[in-house]
């Protein structure tokens, strides 16, 4: 068993903004292969198969700051390994649409991957980040709850297309190639 876990924040303010795009790259991949969340785990959870493997999708509804809760539910209610989770997220580190799959690693000032690991107990997971760019002034806060302009939506939809093959690759078992093509 697998798990992928989008973050993002609930309600339509929040829907096109940066800080969402773990939401974004779910929502494409359960339009892809035809399914539909339901109110679970304190988020929105569905349910797919990938190889004859399961694959639970996750996107928390308790706000970015607290998505720990929401994750230590569901892991604990299917007994799974951080190994066995990959979370996505955006990364202010990262130019706009560029992307990059990591095993393990600190939180780098994400308040959602704090309350994980502090849920967890552990670093241990897989995470994809997805690069928002860096704010020019000093409000990351603004920044990563700003929507994307038009000019830059386009590439994060491009982003979203290279997300649905990562996610493939690392459900495969090949995420080290996955690292290889699209490592940004």
């Amino acid at each position: 068993m697998k798990a992928i876990i989008g973050l993002g924040n609930p309600g339509l303010d929040y829907a096109e903004t940066r800080h969402n795009v773990g939401f974004l790259l779910l929502d494409q991949w359960g339009k892809t292969r035809g399914l539909s969340y339901k109110g679970r785990f304190r988020g929105k959870f569905a349910e797919d198969r990938f190889d004859n493997e399961k694959v639970f999708l996750l996107k928390p509804q308790t706000y970015m700051n607290l998505s720990g809760m929401a994750v230590a539910e569901l892991v604990g209610f299917y007994q799974l390994d951080p190994e066995d989770l990959l979370v996505v997220h955006d990364d202010i580190d990262l130019p706009l649409g560029k992307l990059r799959l990591r095993a393990q690693g600190g939180a780098g000032g994400h308040n959602g991957l704090k309350s994980i690991q502090t849920h967890l107990g552990s670093t241990e997971y897989w995470r994809l980040k997805i690069g928002v760019g860096r704010p020019t002034d000093d409000d990351v806060a603004g920044h990563v709850l700003s929507p994307f302009g038009k000019a830059e939506k386009q590439e994060i939809e491009e982003a979203v297309i290279v997300g649905l093959q990562v996610l493939d690759l690392w459900l495969r078992g090949e995420a080290e190639r996955a690292m290889n093509l699209f490592n940004g």
